[in-house]
This record gives C-alpha cells, structure tokens and sequence, in this order.
C-alpha cells in the first residue's frame, strides 16, 4: 500500500479521512483554496511520481465550486507525474442531463466525463449514478459502486412486518426490485408526472396493493424531497400505515429538511456521499457510512482485483 496515495478536496474531507482510517493510510498533504478573486489554488505537497493516486470529490453543494475544484486537482496531479489518477466522485451531479429530452438543451453529464478525461484522471468510481448509461460516456474505466446493499441490509436488521418496498418513479423500479426482493417483500410503484424544469410533480398513480402495510420509499435522491412527501401523502391516502425511506444520495436542498420534518415519514435512511450536517441532522435522519465501501474499492482496484465481486449474492 505504500504506493497508494489519496487526496481531497474541500467537499467532503471527513469522508477522505474516514477512508483513509479503513485502509489504515494517511490521508494525502495538499492544498486547495480560494483567492479573494475567487481563482482556486491547488499544491500536492508530497511527492506522487509514478503513485496510484486517488482524489476523492463529491460533486456536492456548492457543485460547481466543487467541480472546478476537482478538475483543477486532476490537473495537478497530472502535471506532478502521477502514475495513475483515480476521480473518485460519491456523487456525480447532473446526473439528471444525460440525454436531450428537449430541444436544444445540452447533455451535461457527458460534458462532465470529457472534463474529467482531459484534466487527467485515467478512471472514475463513483456510486449509484442517476442513469447507468452515463458509464458510456466515458472512454476511460468507471467502476459503479452501489449503496443498495448497504441499505437494504440495515432494513433487514428492523424486521419491520408487513413490508412493501415503493418505486418514486418507474426509472428506478428495477433498483427498488432488488431492495424488495432482498427485504423479501413486494414492490409497488408510484406513477408520477413531472410539471415542469424545476423539479416540481404530481403523483397520479400507484401501482400495487400498499393498503394495511408499512411502505419503505427507495430512490437514488432526494433533493428538495417534493417527490418524497408527494408519495407519502398518496400512500397514506390508500392505508398505509408507517412510512420509511432509503436513498443513496441525500442533496437535501430548498426546502427538503423542512418538509421531511413536516411530513408524517417514521426515517429516513441515508448514506453520507455528500455531507449531512448542521440542521440537515434531524432525529428520523440515520446516516450509513460508506466509507468501508469505498475503502475496499480502492484497496481492489490498487491491487488489481475485482470490484464487482464485492456484490455477488451469497
């Protein structure tokens, strides 16, 4: 492990760190801030020539800072004659921009792979990216990790009865499938409308039988968690009887923790890709630390094994 170096920027550090303790290595000497123009400043400062370097960057608020934070590393890093540079990004933002579903819009999340690639990282490791199409349009390795496991395991742990596992939206159903058929509990899916380029829907329909049972809500993210208090006032309305809900990524921008306190929502389980402080740190908020999942990525993919034999079924 001597050869394996990894660094962060200022989205989540305490997430870098907490990987760093997993591998049992310390975390990378750099620095990363802004001048009073605005301009960002990097300077690795230890030497990474021919190292397996690993920047860890979640394209968290405020995103574009952020971004251009990262893409300035990778810059970096390249020019400090890193062997290999891994962007290792929790959350992938505009992650929604990944076709033109309009017209003349433009696809941003391919933009964003064209920006990693020439700025210099050799491959990406990300989690539970919005779309997995977005894989293609890299032309380097991308290695999905998904917290799906990680979730549903500490459902599991509940034993909550009478358990039905709701889709937000049928783009996600075949994720929510899996979580349901590894809580070994039905799938339903809420059939909702989108109103409008801001994020703003409607529920106008939920498919399968929620009466007299206790509803877990599962989506990749919530952000101004609209859709989420939508679904749980339409599943309320048909009989359920205590709602959960489980995410990967928890944005909770706008008015997202004010409606999750408002709402009649027993939890909400959420993994920390991005950071969950301050007021976001509400009692019905759990947060799962995926740091060991990352951490043994990076030991896997530094060592050359398989990441994808993390997730085989027993």
């Amino acid at each position: 492990m001597d050869e394996l170096k990894i660094f962060a920027g200022n989205a989540h550090p305490a997430l870098a760190q907490s990987v760093c303790d997993y591998l049992g290595i310390p975390l990378g000497k750099c620095e990363v801030f802004e001048f009073s123009n605005e301009n960002i400043f990097v300077r690795i400062l230890e030497n990474i020539r021919q190292r397996d370097v690993f920047v860890i960057q979640p394209l968290a608020s405020p995103v574009n800072n952020n971004l251009v934070e990262l893409l300035i590393m990778l810059d970096a890093l390249k020019r400090a004659s890193a062997g290999r540079i891994t962007a290792v990004v929790p959350y992938y933002a505009y992650g929604r921009s990944d076709r033109k579903d309009q017209p003349r819009v433009p696809i941003t999340a391919r933009l964003l792979a064209d920006l990693f690639t020439v700025a210099g990282a050799n491959r990406l490791l990300t989690v539970d990216l919005h779309s997995s199409q977005i894989q293609g349009f890299f032309n380097i390795p991308v290695d999905e990790l998904t917290a799906l496991y990680l979730l549903s395991d500490y459902f599991k742990k509940k034993e909550i009865e009478d358990l039905v596992v709701v889709a937000t939206d049928i783009g996600i159903s075949r994720r929510a499938w899996d979580v349901a058929a590894r809580l070994n509990a039905p799938l339903a899916i809420i059939e909702k409308k989108r109103l409008d380029n801001a994020g703003h829907t409607a529920v106008l329909n939920v498919i399968g039988e929620v009466s007299g049972k206790n509803a877990l809500i599962f989506d990749d993210e919530i952000d101004t968690a609209g859709s989420l208090v939508n679904a749980v006032s339409a599943l309320t309305e048909l009989g359920v009887r205590e709602t959960y809900s489980a995410c990967t990524h928890p944005i909770f921008s706008g008015p997202a923790i004010q409606r999750i306190a408002a709402s009649p929502i027993k939890e909400v389980v959420v993994t920390d890709t991005v950071p969950v402080t301050g007021q976001k740190r509400l009692p019905k908020i759990t947060v799962l630390s995926i740091a060991p999942l990352l951490g043994e990525a990076i030991h896997r993919i530094h060592t050359g094994q398989s990441v994808g034999a993390m997730f085989q079924q027993e």
